[in-house]
């Protein structure tokens, strides 16, 4: 294959090192049960994960992606693959134990932090999967996230905007103590109804509702809640889960290092399956923590500088 220039959003080897050994598993795996296992991959899944990368960086659509990358046909077709066997919410969570034990963490956490997000979806998106948020005015898709106290995502659910912040954190919440056997405290801010703190309960985890302080007036992060704020913060730097990326939020620019406006995919919901915007979040995050864990900046689209200036294999 011939050399390229390379894309900021490129996987520098450090970051390729970290999840290539998911990826090759997955490719093993499938090639096992086809029955052209003798036949050669015609694809190389740096490169599509490159693709992907890329999207989720610039918010471009599939279609529009530089020819110097496989064929966007191919590199949809991985991503919905992905998505489906599970292989980004696997790569989000082998990196969030490697980042926790970085910090000094136990892998496992043991309280979390929940929040929604309404945010607004492009013309693509199917009306049956969409909703209003009286409350914001919205009209779209709802995005609920649970992350453990450094932020760091644990899961995700995205409904229709019109679905209930307590409704859609009792799917969260469940599939979080699943996963999470260990989590015992969790807050939440003041959206949040009775209901919902009694159904904690019966999970074995103490809810607790953090309110802001009467009286407080513009930007002011609030005790345990900030966490998963910051995580909107982060989520918003990754242009294609933004909704306004003209001005960030006074808590994005203080508390959240301006990771996740770096991935302009998430400035509307895009896709057509919410299942698919979940996959557009891990893939987020999991390119956030590789970063973290390999000590390279993040790339920011309000100054474009490359991390690393290396050719790589096209």
């Amino acid at each position: 294959m011939a050399d390229r220039r390379a894309y900021p959003s490129d996987l520098s080897d450090a970051r390729w090192e970290l999840i290539e050994p998911v990826l090759a598993a997955w490719r093993f795996e499938r090639r096992g049960r086809a029955l052209d296992f003798g036949r050669p991959p015609r694809h190389d899944l740096r490169e599509i994960m490159n693709a992907i990368l890329y999207v989720d960086r610039t918010g471009c659509q599939w279609a529009y992606l530089p020819h110097d990358f496989p064929p966007w046909q191919s590199v949809y077709g991985y991503f919905a693959k992905w998505q489906r066997d599970g292989v980004f919410a696997q790569l989000n969570g082998l990196l969030r134990e490697l980042v926790r034990q970085q910090e000094g963490k136990h892998r496992h956490p043991s309280a979390c932090v929940i929040d929604a997000q309404s945010v607004k979806t492009s013309t693509s998106v199917p009306a049956r999967s969409q909703g209003i948020d009286a409350g914001k005015k919205i009209v779209g898709r709802k995005r609920s996230i649970l992350t453990d106290t450094l932020g760091l995502l644990l899961a995700v659910l995205v409904t229709a905007a019109g679905v209930q912040d307590s409704t859609a954190g009792r799917t969260l919440l469940e599939q979080a103590a699943a996963e999470h056997p260990g989590l015992r405290k969790a807050w939440v801010d003041g959206g949040y109804r009775k209901h919902f703190i009694d159904h904690a309960a019966t999970l074995g985890i103490d809810l607790e509702i953090v309110q802001r302080a009467t009286g407080t007036r513009g930007f002011a992060p609030i005790p345990k809640r900030w966490a998963v704020e910051r995580a909107y913060g982060w989520l918003m730097l990754h242009r294609r889960l933004a909704r306004d990326y003209e001005t960030l939020p006074a808590w994005a620019v203080e508390r959240a290092y301006g990771w996740l406006m770096l991935h302009r995919r998430l400035a509307r919901d895009y896709e057509t399956l919410p299942a698919r915007s979940e996959a557009m979040i891990h893939l987020a995050m999991t390119d956030l923590m590789a970063r973290r864990l390999t000590g390279e900046n993040t790339i920011s689209w309000r100054d474009p500088t490359p991390a690393h200036q290396s050719r790589i294999q096209g």
